[in-house]
Parts: C-alpha cells; sequence; structure tokens
C-alpha cells in the first residue's frame, strides 16, 4: 500500500517545507488540486456536498499546480506528486504537455496527472470555455497528450484541436501516467482505459462497487492485466489493521485527507509536522 498526502488547501508558504516532511515521515506522494479561481458569483453546484455547496471559500488559497509540484520536487528525492485533480479541459493541450513534461524531467518522472472534466462553469465561462463540450475535450486531450509526450514530431486534427506537425521538447523520458477523477460512469470509463482512478471521498461500501464497476470496465477495454492505480479516499477512519483487506479489494494508494480538514483551517507548520507524523506513526510505520 501506497500513501499520500493531500495538500489542498493549505498555505502555499508552507508547501515546500511539507513535501521535506512527507518525505521524511515516509508518505509516498503529496498531491494538490486545483481552481483558477472563485467566481464572486457561484451559480454551479459542488457535486461532492450533499447540498452542492464547496467546501471552500474565496480566500481559499489555489498555488498554480505545476509550479508548486516543481517547487516542491527540487527539495526531495523520492517522493512522488500528482494533482487531484487538475481540470484538464479548461486548458489547451500544449500548455499542459508542457507543463507535465517539465516538471516530469525535472522530477525524475516523480509525477502523474490527476484530471477531472470539472464542474464549476464559470472558469469555463471566463475562458471562453465550452463548459458543455468538457467531456469531449477531455478525451481528445488525452489523445494529444500521449502524442506529445511521445518526443517527436506529431500533428493532430481532432474536433476540438488542430495542429500540424510539431515536436514537445524537453519531453518525459518515461510514461507519464494519467488517473482520472470522479465517480460517474463517464469517468469510470475513462479512467479504465487509462492508467488510473482518483477518488474525492467515499465510504467503504461506495468504494467496493467503484472498484467493481473499475474491474469489468478495465476487462472490457482489454486492460486488466495492465498495471492499474487506485487512489482512494476513504469518509471513515482507517486503522493499520485494515489495510491488508483494502489491498484485497483492490486498493493500491491511500490518500490522507487535506490537514485543513484534520487540524482545522489555519495551522503552523509544526502543527502540520504533528499530524504528518502522527499519521505515519498510527498507519504507514505499521501498516509495512
Amino acid at each position: 500500500m501506497r500513501f499520500w498526502q493531500s495538500l489542498a488547501f493549505t498555505e502555499p508558504e508552507q508547501l515546500v517545507a511539507l513535501a521535506r516532511i512527507a518525505e521524511e515521515v515516509g508518505f509516498h506522494g503529496v498531491m494538490v488540486s486545483d481552481h483558477l479561481f472563485y467566481p464572486g458569483k457561484l451559480g454551479s453546484r459542488y457535486p461532492y456536498s450533499p447540498d452542492g455547496t464547496p467546501g471552500f471559500t474565496a480566500d481559499t488559497p489555489w498555488p498554480e499546480p505545476w509550479s508548486a509540484i516543481a517547487a516542491m520536487a527540487a527539495v526531495t528525492t523520492r517522493l512522488c506528486f500528482t494533482t487531484a485533480v487538475y481540470i484538464l479541459p479548461l486548458r489547451h493541450p500544449l500548455e499542459v504537455a508542457k507543463a507535465t513534461a517539465t516538471a516530469a524531467v525535472l522530477s525524475g518522472n516523480r509525477v502523474a496527472l490527476g484530471v477531472g472534466a470539472g464542474w464549476m462553469k464559470e472558469e469555463f465561462d471566463a475562458l471562453g470555455v465550452d463548459f458543455h463540450a468538457r467531456g469531449q475535450r477531455t478525451d481528445e486531450m488525452i489523445e494529444v497528450l500521449h502524442k506529445l509526450w511521445s518526443g517527436g514530431m506529431v500533428e493532430h486534427h481532432g474536433a476540438c484541436f488542430d495542429f500540424e506537425r510539431l515536436q514537445l521538447s524537453p519531453a518525459p523520458s518515461a510514461p507519464l501516467p494519467i488517473w482520472i477523477g470522479g465517480a460517474s460512469e463517464a469517468a469510470l470509463r475513462r479512467a479504465a482505459r487509462l492508467d488510473g482512478w482518483i477518488g474525492a471521498g467515499n465510504t467503504r461500501a461506495d468504494l467496493q462497487v467503484i472498484l467493481e464497476r473499475l474491474r469489468v470496465l478495465r476487462r472490457a477495454a482489454g486492460r486488466a492485466e495492465q498495471p492499474f492505480e487506485t487512489v482512494c479516499a476513504l469518509f471513515e477512519p482507517i486503522a493499520a489493521d485494515d489495510v491488508a483487506a483494502l489491498e484485497d479489494a483492490g486498493v493500491t494508494s491511500l490518500v490522507s485527507y487535506p490537514l485543513a480538514f484534520a487540524i482545522g483551517p489555519h495551522s503552523s507548520l509544526e502543527q502540520k509536522r504533528g499530524a504528518l507524523e502522527r499519521y505515519a506513526e498510527q498507519l504507514i510505520t505499521r501498516a509495512h
């Protein structure tokens, strides 16, 4: 079992130090999240709360993910990084390919691209991107990213993106995994064709259903024998004795919830160190 620490909602000035601490106490990786801004008038419904209200405000920090990952990678040697999740269809694939490839090169291939289709229409509207075409854009962007990361001259002529022959450099020296976030049928089908799935928080009962559905979809996609990462966050408390059962169920990675949830929205670096050390002692060390 691998263990990840979510650094969503964390004070940006603490990220670099927290990456060092997470590596020191035994985490496999850390994850950052993504929003461009918080709109003055939010009409979109947040999909992960009963009343549709997000668990963050306009003051919640959202540092640019790949800048943050590059900074944290520079002060670590083993720690891995992912986005949970990056709003892929909001961007252009050439820009995403450049940012992710650079992060992969600078980190020694310690990054994965965790993506979602997005839910906040206001972000798409501000950039002039069709919110209702985000699923189509996501699928085509994944195809384009794989081409661009290959390191040679490529071209693409699709419904959403069109460009003549060009080459991205530097390109990753190893495959850059793409993990899909979300529990909709579309998200699970997309994940089954790729390298992994990231949960946004589930009960164990819900997780069992999702993992079984992923197994069915991966078999249908002819990928049942390929490596596949399941990065799972549980709403329920986890003890070291639970880890083996979760592994048997198909979980490959567990996520420690954002420190803002565990010890409050504002805390010192030393308070966060204490929380990471306690998690490591109670779960990571005993599970291994």
